[in-house]
């Protein structure tokens, strides 16, 4: 045991090959000059056979790409975007950023994002977008999202950051809303460091997302350094984008690692008093992090299995907070008591990583059974 506690255990880390070390090699030796975007151009068209959508724009976030594809849809001051309460600040932060305001509304209980219904019943005049944030990999109910969407007029965005290798009926997650945003930050399963990528099957609002990430000037422009509008500085570097492109070639592989590492959690804790992450029917979970939720009728204490899990060198990550109780701001669409608000004391995020293997699931499945038992 004494050696088995001496291994620290991340909750999570990239896998980093010598691909993406001769990529990013070849990137910081001749990605200059006229060369500069070669490797951003290759990520962004490698990205969009990969996702089954015409375009994409690659950005240093999943914030900037919401935040310009937000702004791109003239979403401003007065203006209401619906979003789950269960959440990262780096959704709501760019409907702030504009000066609209996030209204939280309740989450599912199996997938734990969006409830359609409460979407639905927080539609107001002022309503100019909902967004659908898949949560550690699990997938929205886009179906209901989308008919929603259409109904009233309003645009359904994807927040897919957590969700790369998800798959809602056979469309990949990111591809099915008026737009998409994904991450490629170190935690996430396939990386650029920093990074993001905003994608649509919208040329419209491309070619506007495009003029907007380039300070404004639109690639029609033949002025030299002459803005067409005041626009913003979200690009991803070559350097960057080599490495993507090279985690990209891999994707197959970095997703099937988090489903390997999903089903040992859930073959070692399926008989204890918890839930974990779902595969609804036709669909697919990249489960980015595998998390369990323990059930209401048992005694359970975040801070003590947390507190005991790092005691015993394992990284773990406490459920999301619902954000309408944090400083950000913004409001709740109703007042009545919901899951949002107690699920987080109940729940936990496991470690995963690429070469996570059997003997950490054992030890770390064993505190949790030991504790739950």
């Amino acid at each position: 045991m004494s050696d088995r506690m001496a291994r620290h255990i991340p909750y999570t880390k990239p896998s980093i090959t010598e691909l993406e070390v001769q990529y990013a090699t070849d990137a910081a030796r001749n990605g200059w000059g006229a060369h500069c975007y070669d490797y951003v151009y290759r990520f962004e068209d490698a990205f969009k056979s990969h996702l089954g959508v015409p375009f994409a724009v690659a950005t240093s976030s999943c914030t900037g790409a919401l935040h310009m594809g937000m702004y791109a849809l003239g979403i401003g001051p007065g203006d209401e975007v619906i979003m789950a309460d269960t959440n990262w600040v780096a959704t709501a932060a760019p409907i702030l950023h504009l000066g609209a305001t996030p209204v939280y509304v309740d989450i599912l209980p199996d997938s734990w994002c969006l409830e359609p219904r409460n979407v639905e019943a927080a539609i107001t005049p002022k309503t100019k977008a909902i967004v659908a944030v898949h949560l550690y990999g699990n997938l929205c109910d886009m179906d209901s999202l989308l008919a929603i969407g259409e109904r009233h007029g309003i645009p359904v965005i994807e927040d897919a950051a957590e969700a790369i290798g998800s798959v809602f009926r056979g469309k990949r997650a990111g591809s099915m809303g008026h737009f998409g945003a994904f991450s490629f930050h170190g935690t996430k399963t396939m990386t650029t460091g920093e990074g993001g990528m905003f994608v649509t099957t919208d040329p419209n609002l491309y070619e506007r997302v495009l003029t907007l990430s380039n300070h404004g000037r639109s690639r029609g422009q033949d002025k030299q350094f002459w803005p067409d509008e005041v626009g913003f500085k979200y690009k991803m570097s070559n350097i960057q984008a080599a490495i993507g492109c090279a985690q990209l070639e891999r994707i197959d592989s970095l997703v099937g690692s988090k489903r390997r590492v999903f089903n040992m959690y859930h073959q070692r804790l399926r008989d204890l008093p918890l839930r974990m992450n779902p595969e609804p029917e036709e669909c697919v979970n990249g489960y980015w992090m595998p998390t369990f939720v323990v059930d209401d009728q048992v005694d359970f204490d975040r801070s003590a299995i947390a507190s005991e899990l790092k005691a015993r060198s394992v990284d773990a990550r406490v459920f999301f907070w619902p954000l309408s109780g944090t400083p950000v701001g913004g409001r709740k669409a109703h007042d009545t008591p919901y899951l949002s608000e107690k699920i987080h004391l109940r729940a936990m995020n496991l470690p995963s990583y690429f070469d996570f293997s059997d003997d950490d699931a054992d030890y770390i499945a064993g505190i949790i059974t030991h504790y739950l038992r």
